[in-house]
Protein backbone atom coordinates (compact mmCIF):
# COMPACT_ATOMS: atom_id res chain seq x y z
CA UNK A 1 0.00 0.00 0.00
CA UNK A 2 2.73 2.45 0.99
CA UNK A 3 4.63 2.04 -2.28
CA UNK A 4 1.62 1.88 -4.59
CA UNK A 5 1.79 4.57 -7.25
CA UNK A 6 -1.37 6.64 -7.81
CA UNK A 7 -3.53 5.24 -10.61
CA UNK A 8 -5.56 7.36 -13.10
CA UNK A 9 -8.51 7.70 -10.70
CA UNK A 10 -6.19 8.80 -7.89
CA UNK A 11 -4.71 11.45 -10.18
CA UNK A 12 -8.17 12.67 -11.10
CA UNK A 13 -9.02 13.00 -7.40
CA UNK A 14 -5.79 14.89 -6.68
CA UNK A 15 -6.46 17.34 -9.51
CA UNK A 16 -10.09 17.72 -8.44
CA UNK A 17 -8.98 18.70 -4.94
CA UNK A 18 -6.51 21.20 -6.40
CA UNK A 19 -9.38 22.80 -8.28
CA UNK A 20 -11.66 22.90 -5.23
CA UNK A 21 -10.24 21.55 -1.99
CA UNK A 22 -13.62 21.71 -0.22
CA UNK A 23 -15.64 20.03 -2.97
CA UNK A 24 -17.95 17.42 -1.37
CA UNK A 25 -17.15 13.81 -2.17
CA UNK A 26 -20.55 13.34 -3.81
CA UNK A 27 -19.85 16.23 -6.22
CA UNK A 28 -16.45 14.79 -7.12
CA UNK A 29 -17.94 11.32 -7.48
CA UNK A 30 -20.68 12.55 -9.81
CA UNK A 31 -18.16 14.38 -12.03
CA UNK A 32 -15.86 11.34 -12.20
CA UNK A 33 -18.61 8.76 -12.67
CA UNK A 34 -17.85 6.73 -9.54
CA UNK A 35 -19.54 6.21 -6.18
CA UNK A 36 -19.23 8.49 -3.15
CA UNK A 37 -17.70 5.58 -1.22
CA UNK A 38 -15.02 5.11 -3.85
CA UNK A 39 -13.95 8.75 -3.64
CA UNK A 40 -13.92 8.67 0.18
CA UNK A 41 -11.89 5.46 0.20
CA UNK A 42 -9.38 6.81 -2.33
CA UNK A 43 -9.03 10.04 -0.34
CA UNK A 44 -8.25 8.15 2.87
CA UNK A 45 -5.71 5.98 1.08
CA UNK A 46 -3.95 8.96 -0.53
CA UNK A 47 -3.58 10.56 2.89
CA UNK A 48 -1.37 7.59 3.75
CA UNK A 49 0.34 6.73 0.47
CA UNK A 50 1.25 10.23 -0.77
CA UNK A 51 0.74 12.17 2.49
CA UNK A 52 -2.17 14.09 0.93
CA UNK A 53 -3.32 17.16 2.85
CA UNK A 54 -5.79 19.85 1.79
CA UNK A 55 -4.94 23.11 3.54
CA UNK A 56 -6.43 26.57 3.63
CA UNK A 57 -3.89 29.24 2.62
CA UNK A 58 -4.20 32.98 3.10
CA UNK A 59 -3.23 35.19 0.16
CA UNK A 60 -0.98 37.64 1.99
CA UNK A 61 -1.11 40.20 -0.81
CA UNK A 62 -4.85 40.67 -0.17
CA UNK A 63 -3.98 41.69 3.38
CA UNK A 64 -1.27 44.16 2.44
CA UNK A 65 1.55 41.82 3.45
CA UNK A 66 4.62 40.63 1.57
CA UNK A 67 6.15 37.19 1.14
CA UNK A 68 9.90 36.79 1.48
CA UNK A 69 12.23 34.05 0.30
CA UNK A 70 15.14 33.42 2.67
CA UNK A 71 18.42 31.74 1.76
CA UNK A 72 20.60 30.83 4.71
CA UNK A 73 24.06 29.43 4.13
CA UNK A 74 25.32 27.46 7.08
CA UNK A 75 27.74 24.76 8.13
CA UNK A 76 26.54 21.26 7.17
CA UNK A 77 26.07 20.19 10.79
CA UNK A 78 23.61 23.03 11.39
CA UNK A 79 21.30 22.69 8.38
CA UNK A 80 18.81 20.16 9.76
CA UNK A 81 18.48 21.91 13.11
CA UNK A 82 18.05 25.32 11.49
CA UNK A 83 15.48 23.99 9.01
CA UNK A 84 13.51 22.39 11.83
CA UNK A 85 13.46 25.60 13.84
CA UNK A 86 12.22 27.59 10.86
CA UNK A 87 9.63 24.92 10.01
CA UNK A 88 8.08 25.20 13.48
CA UNK A 89 7.37 28.89 12.95
CA UNK A 90 3.76 29.58 11.90
CA UNK A 91 4.88 32.27 9.42
CA UNK A 92 7.06 30.00 7.24
CA UNK A 93 6.37 27.50 4.45
CA UNK A 94 8.37 25.43 1.98
CA UNK A 95 11.39 24.97 4.22
CA UNK A 96 14.04 22.91 2.43
CA UNK A 97 17.64 21.85 2.83
CA UNK A 98 19.39 22.46 -0.50
CA UNK A 99 22.86 22.73 -2.03
CA UNK A 100 24.14 19.46 -0.62
CA UNK A 101 23.14 20.34 2.94
CA UNK A 102 24.94 23.67 3.20
CA UNK A 103 21.95 25.94 2.64
CA UNK A 104 18.42 26.26 4.01
CA UNK A 105 15.70 27.99 2.04
CA UNK A 106 12.23 28.97 3.18
CA UNK A 107 9.32 31.21 2.32
CA UNK A 108 8.37 33.62 5.08
CA UNK A 109 5.06 35.44 5.48
CA UNK A 110 5.54 37.89 8.37
CA UNK A 111 2.34 39.39 9.71
CA UNK A 112 4.07 42.63 10.71
CA UNK A 113 7.23 44.56 9.87
CA UNK A 114 8.35 44.03 13.46
CA UNK A 115 8.09 40.23 13.10
CA UNK A 116 10.07 40.38 9.85
CA UNK A 117 12.83 42.53 11.31
CA UNK A 118 13.02 40.45 14.49
CA UNK A 119 13.79 37.33 12.46
CA UNK A 120 15.99 38.85 9.75
CA UNK A 121 17.91 41.48 11.70
CA UNK A 122 18.15 39.90 15.12
CA UNK A 123 17.49 36.20 15.55
CA UNK A 124 19.09 34.82 12.37
CA UNK A 125 22.08 37.15 12.64
CA UNK A 126 22.83 35.70 16.08
CA UNK A 127 22.25 32.04 15.15
CA UNK A 128 25.46 29.99 15.51
CA UNK A 129 26.95 28.41 12.38
CA UNK A 130 24.86 30.55 10.01
CA UNK A 131 27.38 31.93 7.53
CA UNK A 132 25.15 34.32 5.57
CA UNK A 133 21.53 35.36 5.21
CA UNK A 134 19.89 36.78 2.11
CA UNK A 135 16.25 37.85 1.95
CA UNK A 136 14.33 38.41 -1.28
CA UNK A 137 10.88 39.98 -1.46
CA UNK A 138 8.53 38.33 -3.94
CA UNK A 139 7.24 41.06 -6.24
CA UNK A 140 4.92 39.22 -8.61
CA UNK A 141 3.69 35.62 -8.89
CA UNK A 142 3.74 34.09 -12.36
CA UNK A 143 2.67 30.65 -11.18
CA UNK A 144 1.75 29.07 -7.86
CA UNK A 145 -0.56 30.04 -5.04
CA UNK A 146 -4.19 29.27 -5.94
CA UNK A 147 -3.06 27.55 -9.15
CA UNK A 148 -1.02 24.58 -7.97
CA UNK A 149 1.18 22.18 -9.94
CA UNK A 150 -1.51 19.48 -9.92
CA UNK A 151 -3.46 21.66 -12.34
CA UNK A 152 -0.84 20.70 -14.95
CA UNK A 153 -1.09 16.90 -14.77
CA UNK A 154 -4.05 16.76 -17.20
CA UNK A 155 -5.74 13.90 -15.37
CA UNK A 156 -9.22 15.41 -15.77
CA UNK A 157 -11.08 15.77 -19.04
CA UNK A 158 -12.23 19.28 -20.04
CA UNK A 159 -15.78 18.39 -18.99
CA UNK A 160 -14.64 17.11 -15.60
CA UNK A 161 -12.57 20.25 -15.03
CA UNK A 162 -15.57 22.44 -15.81
CA UNK A 163 -17.82 20.47 -13.47
CA UNK A 164 -15.34 20.65 -10.60
CA UNK A 165 -14.02 24.21 -10.95
CA UNK A 166 -15.31 26.68 -8.33
CA UNK A 167 -16.73 30.08 -9.32
CA UNK A 168 -14.06 32.66 -10.22
CA UNK A 169 -12.88 34.94 -7.45
CA UNK A 170 -13.71 38.63 -7.31
CA UNK A 171 -10.75 40.29 -5.58
CA UNK A 172 -11.67 42.62 -2.76
CA UNK A 173 -10.05 46.05 -2.44
CA UNK A 174 -6.73 45.69 -0.66
CA UNK A 175 -5.60 45.67 2.02
CA UNK A 176 -8.42 43.80 3.76
CA UNK A 177 -8.72 43.93 7.55
CA UNK A 178 -9.77 40.59 9.01
CA UNK A 179 -12.11 40.28 11.97
CA UNK A 180 -11.43 37.95 14.91
CA UNK A 181 -13.95 35.41 13.57
CA UNK A 182 -12.16 35.39 10.21
CA UNK A 183 -8.82 34.80 11.93
CA UNK A 184 -10.30 31.88 13.88
CA UNK A 185 -11.64 30.31 10.70
CA UNK A 186 -8.34 30.73 8.85
CA UNK A 187 -6.41 29.21 11.77
CA UNK A 188 -8.42 25.97 11.62
CA UNK A 189 -8.45 25.80 7.82
CA UNK A 190 -4.66 26.21 7.75
CA UNK A 191 -4.49 22.83 9.52
CA UNK A 192 -7.38 21.16 7.67
CA UNK A 193 -8.85 22.84 4.63
CA UNK A 194 -11.74 20.37 4.61
CA UNK A 195 -12.73 20.97 8.24
CA UNK A 196 -16.54 20.60 8.45
CA UNK A 197 -18.80 23.57 9.15
CA UNK A 198 -19.61 22.18 12.59
CA UNK A 199 -15.94 22.37 13.60
CA UNK A 200 -15.62 25.87 12.16
CA UNK A 201 -18.77 26.90 14.03
CA UNK A 202 -17.35 25.61 17.33
CA UNK A 203 -14.16 27.63 16.83
CA UNK A 204 -16.04 30.92 16.36
CA UNK A 205 -19.22 30.52 18.36
CA UNK A 206 -21.18 31.82 15.38
CA UNK A 207 -24.26 30.18 13.85
CA UNK A 208 -23.47 27.74 11.05
CA UNK A 209 -25.14 30.01 8.51
CA UNK A 210 -22.88 32.90 9.55
CA UNK A 211 -19.81 30.68 9.32
CA UNK A 212 -20.80 29.62 5.81
CA UNK A 213 -21.25 33.24 4.73
CA UNK A 214 -17.84 34.21 6.09
CA UNK A 215 -16.20 31.22 4.48
CA UNK A 216 -17.83 31.97 1.13
CA UNK A 217 -16.71 35.61 1.36
CA UNK A 218 -13.11 34.69 2.21
CA UNK A 219 -12.97 32.34 -0.77
CA UNK A 220 -14.84 34.47 -3.30
CA UNK A 221 -12.61 37.49 -2.64
CA UNK A 222 -9.43 35.41 -2.95
CA UNK A 223 -8.31 35.97 0.65
CA UNK A 224 -8.53 32.21 1.24
CA UNK A 225 -7.63 29.51 -1.26
CA UNK A 226 -7.23 25.75 -0.88
CA UNK A 227 -3.96 24.07 -1.78
CA UNK A 228 -2.88 20.44 -1.85
CA UNK A 229 0.22 19.13 -0.08
CA UNK A 230 1.64 15.77 -1.19
CA UNK A 231 4.93 13.92 -1.63
CA UNK A 232 6.21 14.60 -5.16
CA UNK A 233 8.26 11.45 -5.55
CA UNK A 234 5.13 9.29 -5.55
CA UNK A 235 4.11 11.04 -8.78
CA UNK A 236 7.44 10.21 -10.44
CA UNK A 237 9.36 13.38 -9.55
CA UNK A 238 12.57 12.35 -7.79
CA UNK A 239 14.43 15.61 -8.50
CA UNK A 240 13.24 18.90 -7.01
CA UNK A 241 15.22 21.95 -8.08
CA UNK A 242 15.34 25.66 -7.30
CA UNK A 243 16.31 27.98 -10.14
CA UNK A 244 17.42 31.59 -9.83
CA UNK A 245 17.35 33.36 -13.20
CA UNK A 246 18.97 36.68 -14.02
CA UNK A 247 16.78 38.18 -16.75
CA UNK A 248 16.93 41.42 -18.71
CA UNK A 249 14.28 43.80 -17.29
CA UNK A 250 12.56 44.14 -20.65
CA UNK A 251 12.15 40.35 -20.83
CA UNK A 252 11.05 39.82 -17.23
CA UNK A 253 7.32 39.44 -17.92
CA UNK A 254 7.78 37.31 -21.05
CA UNK A 255 10.15 34.90 -19.30
CA UNK A 256 7.91 34.67 -16.25
CA UNK A 257 4.81 33.91 -18.31
CA UNK A 258 6.74 31.33 -20.34
CA UNK A 259 7.86 29.59 -17.16
CA UNK A 260 4.25 29.44 -15.97
CA UNK A 261 3.34 27.28 -18.98
CA UNK A 262 6.12 24.72 -18.44
CA UNK A 263 4.86 21.43 -16.96
CA UNK A 264 8.03 21.21 -14.86
CA UNK A 265 7.38 24.50 -13.02
CA UNK A 266 5.39 24.38 -9.78
CA UNK A 267 6.20 27.95 -8.73
CA UNK A 268 7.65 31.05 -10.42
CA UNK A 269 7.87 34.65 -9.25
CA UNK A 270 9.72 37.91 -9.82
CA UNK A 271 11.89 38.77 -6.85
CA UNK A 272 14.31 41.34 -5.54
CA UNK A 273 18.01 40.61 -5.72
CA UNK A 274 20.61 40.01 -8.39
CA UNK A 275 18.59 37.07 -9.75
CA UNK A 276 15.20 38.59 -10.51
CA UNK A 277 13.15 35.41 -11.12
CA UNK A 278 12.96 32.38 -8.86
CA UNK A 279 11.34 29.09 -9.87
CA UNK A 280 10.78 25.70 -8.28
CA UNK A 281 10.75 22.76 -10.70
CA UNK A 282 10.05 19.01 -10.65
CA UNK A 283 11.80 16.36 -12.74
CA UNK A 284 11.88 12.59 -13.02
CA UNK A 285 15.67 12.49 -12.74
CA UNK A 286 18.86 14.54 -13.19
CA UNK A 287 18.75 13.96 -16.92
CA UNK A 288 15.29 15.49 -17.04
CA UNK A 289 16.61 18.59 -15.26
CA UNK A 290 19.49 18.87 -17.74
CA UNK A 291 17.10 18.61 -20.69
CA UNK A 292 14.84 21.24 -19.17
CA UNK A 293 17.70 23.68 -18.59
CA UNK A 294 19.26 23.21 -22.01
CA UNK A 295 16.15 22.98 -24.15
CA UNK A 296 13.50 25.11 -22.45
CA UNK A 297 15.37 27.63 -20.30
CA UNK A 298 18.08 27.92 -22.94
CA UNK A 299 15.48 28.86 -25.55
CA UNK A 300 14.11 31.83 -23.58
CA UNK A 301 15.26 35.22 -24.84
CA UNK A 302 16.56 37.58 -22.19
CA UNK A 303 17.91 35.00 -19.72
CA UNK A 304 21.48 36.07 -18.94
CA UNK A 305 22.39 33.46 -16.33
CA UNK A 306 20.92 30.77 -14.11
CA UNK A 307 21.84 29.29 -10.75
CA UNK A 308 20.52 25.82 -9.92
CA UNK A 309 20.32 24.01 -6.58
CA UNK A 310 18.81 20.61 -5.83
CA UNK A 311 16.57 20.08 -2.83
CA UNK A 312 18.09 17.51 -0.51
CA UNK A 313 15.06 17.32 1.79
CA UNK A 314 11.75 19.13 2.09
CA UNK A 315 11.30 19.77 5.79
CA UNK A 316 8.04 21.67 5.45
CA UNK A 317 5.62 22.31 2.63
CA UNK A 318 2.46 24.17 3.60
CA UNK A 319 2.38 22.77 7.10
CA UNK A 320 4.95 21.15 9.36
CA UNK A 321 4.55 17.48 10.23
CA UNK A 322 7.61 16.23 12.15
CA UNK A 323 8.79 12.83 10.96
CA UNK A 324 7.37 13.05 7.44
Amino acid sequence: MQSQAPDPLDLKLLQALQLDGRAPFNRIAHALGVSDQTVARRYRRLRTTVQLRVLGITDESRLGRSTWLLRLRCTPDAAEQLAGALARRPDTSYVSVISGGTEVMCAMKPRTRQARDELLLDRLQRTPRVISVSAHCLLHHFYGGPVGWLSKINALSPGERTALSPPPTEPAPTPVVLEDADEALLAILSRDGRAPLTELQASTGLPESAVKRRLDRLRSTGILYLDVQFDHEHLGNDVVAMLWLTVAPAALADVGHALATHPEVRFAAATTGQANIVAATLHADAGGLYTYLSNKIGALDGVHSIETALTVREVKQLTYEPGR
